[in-house]
């Protein structure tokens, strides 16, 4: 059954296709939560009430448009575009995180939240 969530701020809204696997299953049940933006390069990630390891799938380079759990720092992640990290246009994790899934509307926002920006997350219907 396809999950969707919305994650929002001042100056974006987003709609996210949520994945399956632990992860996923993990920050379903503990929707909704917020947490003030940071930003490194082109990837937003705050803090999340979520604290699990990394999957056997975990992994460092990811795609554009690609929601992510970092483990190391309990952190969704909204990966828009390269990183310092990166090495070529595909973002790259400070290190490997889990992909939960993709921002399937208003992609073209995300460059817009200001780093200290709240980000409130919750489950959104179809």
């Amino acid at each position: 059954m396809a999950r969707y969530l919305t994650i929002r701020s001042e100056e974006a809204d987003l709609k996210v296709d949520l994945g399956e696997g632990p992860t996923a299953e993990e920050i379903w049940d503990r929707l909704p939560f917020k947490g003030p933006a940071n930003l490194w390069g082109d990837e937003i990630y705050f803090e999340i009430p979520v604290s699990v390891g990394p999957e056997d799938e975990a992994r460092e380079t990811v795609e554009v448009g690609d929601v992510c759990y970092w483990p190391q720092g309990e952190a969704l992640c909204l990966f828009f575009g390269p990183t310092p990290a990166s090495t070529d246009e595909k973002p790259k994790a400070a290190s490997p995180v889990t992909v939960v899934g993709r921002i399937s509307e208003g992609l073209e926002n995300v460059g817009r939240i200001a780093p200290g920006e709240n980000l409130k997350v919750e489950k959104a219907a179809e």
